[in-house]
């Protein structure tokens, strides 16, 4: 279950942060092409988020030791990505009237593009922390 939750913090992370990565370069062009083949589940990486969150968040509340980092990005995460799906409102992730320019990240997108490099790291770093 660990091991899906930080699945799920990677690639909602990777989700989140497709307009600053598609930047990098030499790995923008196919990072966001890799993400551009999972946008149409990214509802289902959300509740993957969600449910391992979730379900990690009352095992350590519960049982302890603590409440990680973890759990609380996998929730965010979740919910950022059922913003839409669960408010019926335009989804956080979509863009808008960029008042910048095009190309260039500001506000709401930049702070979202910022939160998914966080849980990016986040994954990453679950995967080599032991339980």
């Amino acid at each position: 279950m660990a091991l899906l939750l930080d699945i799920a913090n990677i690639l909602g992370g990777l989700l989140l942060a497709v307009p600053l990565v598609r930047g990098l370069p030499k790995i923008g062009e196919p990072l966001g092409r890799f993400t551009d083949r999972i946008a149409p589940w990214a509802w289902l990486v959300g509740v993957l988020a969600l449910v391992a969150g979730g379900y990690y968040l009352i095992v350590h509340l519960v049982s302890g030791p603590q409440l990680f980092h973890f759990e609380v990005v996998g929730i965010a995460v979740g919910v950022i990505l059922l913003w839409d799906r669960l408010t019926g409102r335009r989804a956080l992730t979509a863009g808008g009237e960029n008042p910048a320019g095009p190309g260039v990240l500001s506000g709401r997108a930049l702070v979202l593009a910022v939160f998914g490099v966080i849980a990016v790291l986040v994954g990453l770093q679950g995967l080599f922390t032991p339980n």
